[in-house]
């Protein structure tokens, strides 16, 4: 194999120790992840693979992934596929991670509109689609503490989730102006201290 197409861990800036993925295993991999993942649940299936399950990031490199991929449009979870593909094989591991990531959900939701416009409103589909939810939601709440549970021990981390959450959820401000109100704010919290 060329240098090309089997880059060291090292030149794709991830720990040494770190075996690559294959595209192919990339694909796979985030495959099963969008076949078996509803909604926000994706990111939980993300975090169990990509520190967990493969080791190809550290819980730290994870956090900042996620971290960035929050601010990017979009969703979070194909921002994420994007940005750990590139980390791990540059644009064709971003390519291959996004495209195994929506496959599955791509054609669920191609073939439910089609079974939904020939009148499948059902009220079995409906108590299916609302249990669908309340799983995602559960997933999305239990990543969230698992992510997070260090943070939730500290006053400074929790009045910014605090504040964060009445911003967006209370006020209804977009995340524009939560980042412009909020940014500053934590910045000013954590600032290096000066040891005299």
């Amino acid at each position: 194999m060329s240098q090309e197409s089997s880059p060291k861990a090292s030149e794709r800036g991830v720990a040494a120790g770190t075996t690559l993925p294959t595209l192919l295993d990339l694909f796979t991999q985030f495959l099963v992840i969008g076949a078996l993942s509803f909604g926000g649940g994706i990111i939980a299936y993300e975090r169990i693979l990509l520190i967990e399950k493969r080791k190809w990031l550290s819980a730290d490199e994870f956090m900042a992934t996620l971290a960035i991929s929050q601010t990017m449009p979009g969703l979070n979870s194909v921002n994420m596929a994007v940005l750990a593909g590139d980390r791990l094989r540059g644009t064709l591991g971003a390519i291959a991670a996004t495209f195994g990531l929506i496959l599955p959900g791509m054609i669920f939701v191609l073939v439910a509109g089609v079974a939904y416009s020939a009148g499948a409103d059902h009220p079995v589909v409906n108590m299916l689609l609302a249990g669908i939810a309340a799983g995602a939601t559960g997933l999305l709440a239990a990543i969230t503490y698992k992510i997070g549970a260090d943070h939730f021990r500290h006053t400074k981390a929790l009045a910014i989730m605090v504040a964060t959450f009445i911003l967006m959820s209370i006020l209804k401000l977009s995340l524009v102006w939560v980042l412009v109100i909020m940014a500053p704010v934590a910045l000013f919290l954590y600032r290096p201290r000066n040891p005299s």
